[in-house]
């Protein structure tokens, strides 16, 4: 079965401290790059990537209608934005843009990295801002990916190596920012984080995005800033 994040030791042995954690959605995705340089692999499929561009084949991965968009590496928030913004008055007077210019609680929110991943675009663009959840269906329309998108329930189903991330990334961002998760939310991620807890990597990435943000995900482990180093 593919490791998310192979060749750890590589991709976690030298833990910088930045001056501070990113302002706006703009910095965390070029922190991000940086952070996930030495071993790019997307979050969704397992994909290896160089720069923007997918490798395909490395995941077995087959377009599923935008071969273009497939192609290419994207940014996806775990937590979306969409979820973020509608939760906050910013959002219902002008949309992303106004709560992107004049809410702090939000900038900060799009910026934090332990909510950012690099993934397909296509499997960005189709999972849009649909919960999470499980489905029925196999996983079959990203060939090999174990990724499900369920357009007519507005529901996606991630594979089972990142169910525990996904949980835990929205338990943070729910107590961090005081975003609302329904019962239903609530009781599929607690399952998630128990059923899948937090394997190596994760605790290593937990660890060296503590040293650029600041602060780690509790729901992930105990981080030591200690160990930072400029």
């Amino acid at each position: 079965m593919f490791r998310i994040f192979s060749l750890l030791s590589l991709f976690f042995f030298i833990i910088p401290a930045y001056a501070e954690a990113p302002r706006t959605f703009r910095e965390a995705k070029l922190i991000g790059a940086k952070v996930y340089k030495q071993q790019p692999v997307d979050f969704y499929c397992g994909c290896h990537y160089t720069g923007k561009t997918v490798d395909l084949k490395s995941c077995g991965y087959v377009p599923r209608k935008n071969a273009t968009r497939a192609s290419r590496i994207e940014w996806e928030h775990i937590v979306p934005a969409w979820v973020i913004g509608h939760q906050r008055q910013c959002w219902q007077k002008g949309g992303r843009k106004n709560c992107t210019s004049n809410d702090p609680v939000y900038q900060k929110a799009e910026a934090d990295l332990f909510n950012l991943v690099p993934v397909i675009g296509e499997v960005n663009g189709d999972r849009s801002n649909f919960s999470f959840g499980w489905l029925p269906q196999k996983p079959t329309q990203y060939g090999a990916c174990q990724m499900v998108v369920d357009f007519k329930a507005k529901k996606a189903m991630p594979r089972p190596e990142i169910r525990g991330m996904v949980a835990r990334t929205y338990l943070y961002m729910s107590e961090r920012y005081n975003l609302r998760l329904s019962k239903q939310d609530q009781q599929l991620y607690s399952a998630w984080n128990k059923q899948y807890p937090a394997e190596r990597w994760e605790r290593q990435r937990n660890q060296r995005l503590a040293c650029i943000m600041g602060h780690g995900n509790k729901y992930v482990g105990n981080v030591d800033l200690k160990a930072c180093r400029s």
